[in-house]
């Protein structure tokens, strides 16, 4: 029996290649004759190169996109020498766009399903394992004709409602992402993003989307992961998925959007309000803040609207909420993105995350990169290097405060002390790339760190650029290691911790699943974060979690006097949240 091969080289492993399931689903008629085959990016390409030649594939197709092409052309290219007759088919939006030029720098490519490959994929199936019809009768296509490279038209633009759904079981899926997707297209058109290019925004039917997310929630799925470009840009099909999913709430299933902040309206915000801790989690794209570099992309947001939006989620205080800058952007510099940075940190958001242009093949920025002077990586992913406003010393600049930013925010590890070392900088901006050159002097890039040693550096740090807060420093280190987990080996900054072990013996009634700390510095209180005050204990909970950070749940212990002497009174001590 032939067989066809679809082939995902995820970027990790707990990832999932949503369209290769897409395509087999669509093409249900051939469902027998379809076999997919899932890797990811750390696998050797010699190990994938095996497996795929191990399942002996009659026609070999493969899911393209900016992470995995160069692994994906390593194993093509390897794949021909052994196998030549058999066709070797590419697609993805890392491939759908010049494609003749990528066809004739990669002769061991057949051929190309360009957009769109539901019907592509499909009519693919019949000409091989039918024989009938032939390949310039197939839309959508490109290939090689002989020395030729044929270009068919274009495949019209599918009704999201007659794909049927594709997660027909979820053995293969355990720990690991499902993407699903409700809709097509994107009403905007940043000049960024290859979603512009599709000019049709289409809505998978909504009795439907019910259906296949109750399945999600049967399962007890860990998470769901919308791709829609803009989830929100239809009030009325956003509020009867997210009404849903809160009505049918199983506890434990996490759902991700894609939104835009300014498009949120107070009706949803009440219904969010509504929801349990942890049962929904928002992406929110904002790039960059300076209103010349906002019309010059051709990106439409109202900035207070989403500032407004995005303060008053954070007050619900039950959802996660990821923020976006875009680093390289036309016309902004390195003061101007230093202000788009503060203004969105100040927002502070569960994640910010700073990523830097890629230059998409098929995108506007891509057609104009010559007006923008900018250089850019010749292989994926295509990110920039400079630009007319930008020098790549900045770039450098940039990409040391981004490594910081990631290290010491958006790992959540050190909230306390990072949020205490913020009020000694102007710019926070400014504080993750002194940082970062800090890391750089002392010769600490490039290297792996345990989170105390991460901890050390930070109070080396603060103790050369603000030295009067490294008392107060050391306590909130010590705040954030025991908010994580129970330290095995205790901090060589942090108190003696034997001055309150009856304390200790008496309300950890836990073991190792309970800590308790003295301080005598303010840090739950939010108004009054790293003030002195009088000492005090509190006892972090690791069996009770924030399911948003992971944070061990912590409270206040009281009781009355918390000095040493008293210590002996430690059974009266009862907690307060």
């Amino acid at each position: 029996m032939q067989k066809i091969l679809l082939t995902a080289i995820n970027a990790k492993y707990i990832h999932s290649n949503l369209a290769v399931y897409s395509l087999r689903s669509y093409a249900k008629k051939y469902r027998d004759h379809i076999e997919l085959a899932e890797y990811t990016i750390n696998n050797y390409m010699e190990q994938i190169l095996m497996d795929v030649y191990k399942r002996q594939p009659d026609v070999l197709c493969f899911s393209c996109y900016i992470w995995n092409l160069e692994l994906v052309l390593e194993v093509a290219e390897e794949f021909h020498k052994l196998r030549p007759e058999v066709p070797i088919w590419a697609g993805g939006p890392e491939v759908s766009y010049e494609t003749e030029d990528f066809l004739r720098k990669h002769p061991f490519f057949t051929g190309v399903m360009m957009g769109e490959g539901e019907k592509v994929f499909t009519h693919l199936c019949e000409y091989y394992l039918e024989g009938e019809g032939s390949l310039v009768q197939i839309p959508g296509l490109a290939f090689r004709d002989g020395e030729e490279i044929r270009l068919n038209p274009w495949e019209k633009e599918l009704n999201l409602s007659l794909v049927p759904f594709c997660y027909d079981g979820l053995e293969d899926f355990s720990h690991r992402i499902i993407y699903y997707e409700s809709s097509r297209g994107c009403p905007f058109r940043c000049s960024y993003c290859l979603s512009s290019i599709d000019k049709q925004l289409r809505f998978r039917d909504i009795e439907q989307v019910k259906q296949e997310l109750q399945f999600f929630l049967d399962h007890r799925v860990p998470q769901v992961k919308f791709v829609d470009r803009t989830f929100n840009c239809k009030k009325e099909h956003a509020m009867a998925i997210w009404s849903y999913i809160n009505e049918h709430d199983n506890g434990v299933t996490n759902f991700h959007f894609e939104v835009a902040a300014d498009l949120i309206t107070p009706e949803e915000i009440e219904l969010m309000s509504d929801m349990r801790v942890g049962l929904i989690q928002l992406e929110i794209g904002v790039q960059t803040t300076f209103p010349q570099t906002i019309e010059e992309i051709h990106r439409r947001m109202n900035l207070d609207k989403v500032k407004a939006v995005v303060n008053q989620i954070k007050t619900l205080g039950n959802i996660h909420q990821h923020l976006d800058l875009i680093a390289g952007l036309p016309f902004e510099d390195c003061d101007t993105f230093s202000h788009s940075f503060d203004e969105i940190y100040a927002l502070k958001p569960d994640q910010l995350q700073l990523g830097f242009l890629k230059v998409l093949k098929g995108s506007y920025m891509y057609e104009h990169a010559g007006e923008y002077d900018l250089v850019y990586r010749s292989k994926p992913p295509y990110e920039v290097l400079k630009t007319r406003w930008l020098s790549y010393e900045d770039i450098c600049r940039i990409k040391k405060a981004e490594e910081m930013l990631e290290v010491y925010y958006n790992s959540g590890q050190f909230d306390k002390s990072i949020r205490l070392l913020e009020q000694y900088f102007d710019s926070a901006y400014r504080m993750y790339e002194k940082l970062g050159n800090y890391y750089e002097e002392q010769g600490y890039s490039g290297m792996s760190y345990s989170r105390q040693r991460r901890a050390e550096i930070l109070l080396e740090f603060a103790a050369e650029y603000v030295g009067e807060v490294t008392e107060t420093m050391k306590q909130a280190l010590t705040f954030d290691i025991y908010s994580r987990e129970n330290a095995k080996s205790r901090p060589a900054w942090a108190l003696d911790c034997g001055q309150w072990k009856e304390v200790s013996h008496s309300v950890c009634q836990k073991g190792k699943l309970s800590h308790v700390e003295r301080f005598d510095y303010e840090w739950l209180d939010e108004d009054a974060l790293g003030q002195e005050r009088e000492p005090y204990y509190v006892l972090f909970d690791y069996e009770n979690r924030d399911v948003r950070n992971n944070q061990a749940a912590v409270c206040r212990l009281t009781g009355g006097d918390v000095s040493p002497a008293a210590t002996s009174h430690a059974n009266d001590l009862r907690t307060t949240k």
